[in-house]
Order: structure tokens, then C-alpha cells, then sequence
């Protein structure tokens, strides 16, 4: 997204006085400094950018507990699944992992969000600077917070800038973000989820589509005989980003760099690796992630020792929601269509092994169906 201009990150509007809430409220109480102090380099000693991370007890959570008390258990926060991962996958001996979760901090951690980086500036990810004059929104503005992260995947597909798709019906119907990710979703709860699939209080299709198996709905046979068989996705998705071999380290001038080797867009059906009594589909839509057995070779020879342990192709439920698509217009544009699930020849090779969990073999795809 457009980078904002240096006077527009850091101007104040003056209408924040005005708010009852937080207008009474000194600079001071929240980002430090002293304000009696007339040398303005020194009244900024000790001044904090963003009170509200790594930790907001003293900050928002002073009026806002209940947020504060779940505070690290939101993903948004603590990054917790992409650790995980990379945990699993890293060699166990001590000095190497330490070489690993160093790298993962100084680089994948960089895409944390806070209080303050969803309802009062940019994330810094992005270039940071204030949203409306440290006016304070109650709703993050959606393409200013939450595509500004999520954007080069998500947001393309939801506001449909990926050429020759159209966008997400729910975006047509003029859906923000916050529909279905509600703040109880985004503020964590007391359980700290392995994987955003596990966030308890997070959005399920038949939260809205009620009546999808009731008898007086259209196409309620076709829910039902897919029923637990395969996720909305499968049949609802278009195609959708993917990409490959993530690497990053530091440039001769020290600035950290990352770069992939490749991206397309594809459809791919895959097994599904997250099953569940939520989740107890059969078949799944999955993306491939850009993870790389080589990933971390900048800080580290064969870091990720371990790298066969998870699939690169994950569980996937992409934000580019149709009615109609190519693969549910007919029953035979998805039965027998082998070039939609995920096959060995889809997968190079050395990542074959990591990925058998999720691979469709031949005798499991849907065979072709036989008008009687």
C-alpha cells in the first residue's frame, strides 16, 4: 500500500480532546516522557512509540482489562502457529534451534500487530503512522489494517485484484473484515490456539448459512451429500495465490531482506490435515506455504533438520467466496477431475515425503459420476 507522508504519520488532530474516553488522558499516561520539560529532546526521554506492545497492562489495559488479560493469546500478538512450525520442523540440538528462533524473530516476527497497530496507526509492517490523527477507531479501518497486512494473499482474492477472478461474494455484499472476525475473535481468549483453526471463538460458514440443510433450501441436496465429506471451499473457492521457497537473511549493509523463489495462482483439493469433530471433512482446499528446507541457510546450515514433520501444503480456506464456480458447476467438473487434488506431481520431489499426509491418491479422488 501507498506509504504515508512524514507530517501524516505523526499529525494529531485536535479533535482528539474531544473524545470522552480517552481525550483527558495526558500524552504522558500512555507513551512516557515529561511534558514539564521545556528542551523537547529531553521531554522525550523514555518516550515509548507503542505503549501498547509487547505488553498493554500499563497502557490500554489499564481501562480495558478483559482485553489486556488475553492479550498475549491473540495470534495477531504472539505469531504463536507460524513458531510452532517452525519449531517442529527446527533440529532439536540446542545451539542450532537457538540459531533458528533467533532468525524467526528478528525476520517472521516483524508482522505483529497490537492495540495501537489496529485502532490507532498503520502496522509498522507496513510503514506505520497514525490513522486519523491518533484519533482513536473502535472498527480498524479494513484496508488500512487489515489488507494492509493481509493483502498480497487475502486481500487480492477478497477485493478480487487477481486477474480474471471476480471478488468474494461477501465483498459485494459489502462485508468488512470485522463480519465475521469479530474483536472477541481478534483479542484472544484464555487458550492459546496451536493454530488459527483452533481459535475457539472464530468464524464458521453455517454461523450465517443456518439453513443450508433444511429441506425448503435450494441445492439442499447437494449440501447434503457433501456433508462432512468436503469443506464449503472446496466447491465455493476460486483460484488463489500460492507460493515458494521463502529465504531471508541481511544484505551487505546489514538490512534484513526476504525473497521467494516463485508464486502462481492454482485450485488444489488436498486430505484434510486438520481433522477434527470441528473439522471432519474429508477433502479440503490447501495452499502451499513458502517454507523451504534451506529457508534459514543465511544464519544456519540445515536448520530445519526436521522439515519432513509438517506438509508445505496446509489447510487452506480462501477469501474468494462464489456461488457458481468452475469445479461446482457440474458434478463431473469436480468428479474424476484429477487435475484439481493434489497429486505426487504436484509436489517436488524432495518435499513429497512432507507432504504424503495431504497428497489424494489416485483410488481416493471422486470417481466420475454416471448419468443413469
Amino acid at each position: 500500500m501507498e506509504p504515508l507522508a512524514a507530517h501524516e504519520k505523526i499529525f494529531i488532530d485536535g479533535e482528539i480532546a474531544e473524545d470522552e474516553n480517552h481525550g483527558e488522558l495526558g500524552c504522558e499516561e500512555c507513551h512516557g516522557g515529561d511534558p514539564g520539560e521545556p528542551d523537547w529532546q529531553k521531554a522525550h526521554i523514555g518516550v515509548v512509540k507503542d505503549p501498547s506492545y509487547p505488553d498493554p497492562s500499563s497502557a490500554c489495559g489499564v481501562c480495558h482489562e478483559a482485553v489486556a488479560e488475553n492479550y498475549t493469546t491473540s495470534l495477531h500478538v504472539s505469531l504463536m502457529p507460524m513458531k510452532t512450525a517452525i519449531d517442529i520442523r527446527a533440529d532439536s540440538e540446542p545451539a542450532v534451534h537457538q540459531k533458528v528462533d533467533a532468525a524467526r524473530e528478528g525476520h517472521c516476527n516483524s508482522c505483529h500487530s497490537s492495540c495501537g497497530q489496529c485502532h490507532i496507526s498503520r502496522p509498522e509492517s507496513v510503514g506505520g503512522g497514525l490513522l486519523e490523527g491518533h484519533l482513536f477507531q473502535k472498527r480498524p479501518p479494513m484496508q488500512q489494517v487489515c489488507t494492509a497486512c493481509h493483502g498480497s494473499r487475502i486481500g487480492k482474492e477478497y477485493l478480487g485484484k487477481n486477474k480474471g477472478l471476480k471478488p468474494d461474494i461477501h465483498k459485494e455484499k459489502y462485508f468488512k473484515c470485522n463480519k465475521c472476525h469479530t474483536g472477541e475473535e481478534m483479542h484472544g481468549t484464555s487458550k492459546v490456539p496451536g493454530n488459527r483453526y483452533e481459535v475457539e471463538n472464530g468464524p464458521k460458514c453455517l454461523d450465517c448459512h443456518t439453513k443450508i440443510y433444511d429441506a425448503s433450501s435450494e441445492n439442499v441436496k447437494n449440501h447434503w451429500i457433501h456433508k462432512d465429506q468436503v469443506s464449503c471451499q472446496v466447491c465455493h473457492s476460486q483460484a488463489y495465490k500460492t507460493c515458494y521457497g521463502c529465504h531471508f537473511g541481511k544484505d551487505k549493509q546489514g538490512f534484513k531482506f526476504y525473497k521467494t523463489t516463485k508464486s502462481d495462482m492454482q485450485f488444489k483439493i488436498g486430505l484434510n490435515p486438520l481433522k477434527s469433530k470441528e473439522r471432519p471433512e474429508t477433502f479440503v482446499t490447501v495452499r502451499h506455504v513458502p517454507v523451504d528446507m534451506d529457508s534459514f541457510k543465511f544464519y544456519v546450515d540445515n536448520g530445519l533438520k526436521n522439515f519432513d514433520r509438517l506438509p508445505t501444503w496446509k489447510f487452506a480456506t480462501p477469501h474468494n467466496i462464489r456461488r457458481q464456480t468452475p469445479q461446482n458447476k457440474t458434478c463431473n467438473a469436480c468428479h474424476g477431475n484429477t487435475a484439481l487434488f493434489l497429486q505426487n506431481t504436484d509436489v517436488e520431489e524432495k518435499y513429497v515425503r512432507a507432504n504424503n499426509p495431504v497428497i489424494v491418491p489416485m483410488d481416493r479422488i471422486p470417481r466420475t459420476r454416471r448419468n443413469k
